[in-house]
C-alpha cells in the first residue's frame, strides 16, 4: 500500500468538509497511512449561471467530469462526491468504491423572522432553485412566490439575511455537514415534503483496478445504506430524475422492510405513492412504486 493517499474533492465549503470528514475516518482506521485532500475546479464551480440556463442538460457531470479525470489519470487515489451529483453509471475505469453512512436526508426552511412554513404569511418569499422543492413547496403552500436562489451554503443563507428574501429551502444534510445546524428554522416532513433520491449520502469513487484502495474503502463502507440507496437511484433512473426532473422519494427501513414513498410532478399535479416491501427486494421496490405512481397518473 502506497503511504499518501490522495482525496480529490470540490473546492467548496461543503465538499471540503465532506471530504475531511472521510479523511478523518479513513485516518482513524488507517493511522499509519498519510492522507492529504487536492481541491479539483469543476464545470460547474466556474461557471455555475450557464449550465442552470441549459435546461436540457443534466448538471451531474458539471460537478464531477474534472474529479474523475483526475482519478483516470492517477493524480489522486479517491475522489468524495455528492451521491445527487454522480450519474447512474460510472464512467469506464470508475466504480463506488464506498457509501458512507447517510446524513439526515430531509430538506429544512431557514426564515428570516424564525416563522416556520404554515406560519409564513401569504405571498411570502422563498428562494430555491430546485424544480422538485419549488413542486413539493407549491404542494402545500399556492400563494408563496418562489425566487430563484442559487450559489453555495454560506451564499444562500447571506442573500436570505440581504436580499429580497423571507426564507429558502435547503438540504438539512449540507448544513449539518458545515456547522449550520443551528440556522434550520424548520426540518420538513419528509413523507409529505420529499427528499431527493439519495439525499444526504456520499458517494466515494476510485479506479476499478485499484484493488488497495478499494479494500481500504470497504473498512468505511455502509452495506445498508447502499441497499436503500439501490432502490432511490433506481426510482429516479425510472423518472428519467435529472436536475431539471421534479420527483423525490423518501425511505423508512424497519428491520428487513422498506416502507418506501415517491413523488412525480407532471404539470402542476403531484402524483404520490407508497409501497412496504422486503428490502431484499432491491430495485423491484423501486418499479413496484413506480407502477403505482404511473397508474395514477395514466388515470
Amino acid at each position: 500500500m502506497k503511504k499518501k493517499i490522495v482525496i480529490g474533492s470540490r473546492g467548496s465549503l461543503l465538499a471540503l468538509a465532506q471530504s475531511e470528514m472521510i479523511m478523518k475516518r479513513l485516518e482513524k482506521l488507517f493511522p499509519d497511512l498519510e492522507f492529504e485532500i487536492k481541491k479539483i475546479v469543476t464545470s460547474g464551480d466556474k461557471d455555475l449561471v450557464s449550465n442552470w440556463n441549459n435546461s436540457n442538460a443534466s448538471l451531474k457531470s458539471f460537478f464531477t467530469k474534472e474529479i474523475e479525470v483526475e482519478l483516470l489519470n492517477g493524480t489522486i487515489d479517491l475522489a468524495v462526491h455528492s451521491m445527487k451529483d454522480m450519474p447512474v453509471v460510472s464512467p469506464p475505469g470508475l466504480i463506488c468504491g464506498a457509501i458512507p453512512d447517510r446524513e439526515d436526508p430531509r430538506d429544512v426552511l431557514v426564515s428570516k423572522t424564525g416563522k416556520k412554513l404554515c406560519e409564513l404569511p401569504e405571498n411570502t418569499i422563498v428562494g430555491t432553485s430546485s424544480l422538485r422543492r419549488t413542486m413539493n413547496l407549491k404542494n402545500l403552500r399556492s400563494d408563496v412566490v418562489i425566487k430563484q436562489l442559487r450559489g453555495n451554503i454560506h451564499t444562500r443563507l447571506n442573500k436570505l439575511k440581504n436580499d429580497d428574501y423571507d426564507a429558502i429551502l435547503l438540504a438539512a444534510a449540507g448544513l449539518k455537514r458545515v456547522g449550520l445546524e443551528g440556522e434550520i428554522t424548520e426540518y420538513l416532513d419528509p413523507t409529505v415534503f420529499l427528499p431527493a433520491p439519495a439525499q444526504g449520502v456520499l458517494h466515494i469513487q476510485c479506479r476499478e483496478n485499484d484493488m488497495e484502495i478499494r479494500t481500504l474503502l470497504e473498512a468505511i463502507h455502509n452495506h445498508d445504506i447502499a441497499s436503500v440507496v439501490e432502490i432511490e437511484r433506481e426510482f429516479s433512473k425510472i423518472f428519467d430524475g435529472g436536475c431539471h426532473t421534479p420527483m423525490g422519494c423518501y425511505s423508512q427501513v424497519n428491520g428487513d422492510m422498506i416502507t418506501f414513498s415517491g413523488v412525480y410532478f407532471d404539470g402542476d399535479k403531484g402524483y404520490f405513492g407508497t409501497v412496504t416491501e422486503k428490502l431484499s427486494e432491491g430495485k423491484k421496490v423501486a418499479q413496484k412504486l413506480a407502477d403505482v405512481i404511473k397508474e395514477k397518473i395514466n388515470g
